[in-house]
């Protein structure tokens, strides 16, 4: 779905606009839009599929309105994640000593996982990046999770992925206090996701691996489209983006969002 701001007029049209300008029903026109568009008496030609234009009353300017945009569906709280790693046991053991069991730090908002004390330094073909924080519990194949800055510093070009999709991924190598890993594949930049359980997804007409989009507020709000929704009934509530996610709207765990999906009866 493409998303019209007031910014993408203002450089395609270098202060000249036209009298009207046609965009596709899927297309999101911010306010600050609309408003660019009226105060320079440009008219919005919103084409349905079908090829209709529909009047919006009481709205001048915008010939159609697009009804079946978008709805709002729901709140969700947003977290940040930092980078990290999640290894398997037969890795925690050669990085931390036979027998190691991770130790832990402090709870994490998902059920039954955790921070832990242990760090890794992770290794790339370009540079280093020394504490990188190890998650709990085990899992059955070791997972790193770094940002796009990440990538560059350490010299790897990240896939974006949902989590435990690792098949033909770069790889890295994580150095412990006892020894050091080669990864031949497992390093990802995760897809901004939704964890929610059952309940929640019922509630707000969804389903596992459905996409959405969610809107933030602020003096650098964004919309973060494509947001991929992960149900299970062990999951808490909450929406998790990397940090080149969060600093590009300036927000830190906690920020409140709004949900929202296609649909007939959108308010936007």
């Amino acid at each position: 779905m493409r998303v019209l701001t007031e910014l993408d007029l203002r450089h395609k049209y270098r202060g000249q606009m036209p009298k009207e300008i046609a965009v596709s029903n899927h297309t999101l026109i911010t306010p600050s839009a609309r408003h660019y568009l009226k105060e320079t008496g440009t008219e919005l030609i919103i084409q349905h599929e079908t090829g209709d234009r529909r009047p919006e009353p009481g709205c001048p300017g915008i010939v159609c309105k697009c009804p079946d945009i978008l709805k709002k569906i729901g709140d969700i709280k947003l977290a940040v994640s930092g980078r990290h790693v999640h290894l398997s046991q037969k890795d925690v053991e050669v990085l931390f000593g036979e027998g190691y069991r991770l130790t832990k730090k402090g709870e994490l908002s998902q059920f039954g996982q955790f921070s832990a004390e242990e760090t890794v330094v992770l290794v790339g073909p370009k540079g280093i990046i020394i504490g990188a924080r190890v998650l709990g519990p085990e899992r059955s194949q070791t997972q790193v999770e770094i940002s796009r800055t990440d990538g560059h510093r350490l010299g790897i070009i990240p896939p974006e992925r949902d989590s435990g999709d690792l098949a033909g991924t770069p790889g890295i190598t994580l150095i412990g206090p006892r020894g050091t890993v080669d990864l031949e594949e497992g390093v990802i930049t995760a897809l901004r996701h939704i964890h929610m359980t059952s309940e929640d997804a019922k509630r707000m007409g969804l389903k596992d691996h459905d996409k959405v989009q969610v809107r933030v507020a602020g003096p650098r709000s964004l919309v973060y489209d494509e947001v991929l929704v992960r149900v299970r009934d062990d999951f808490n509530l909450e929406m998790h983006l990397d940090t080149d996610e969060a600093n590009a709207a300036s927000l830190a765990t906690g920020t409140a969002g709004t949900i929202w999906i296609s649909g007939e009866d959108s308010d936007v």
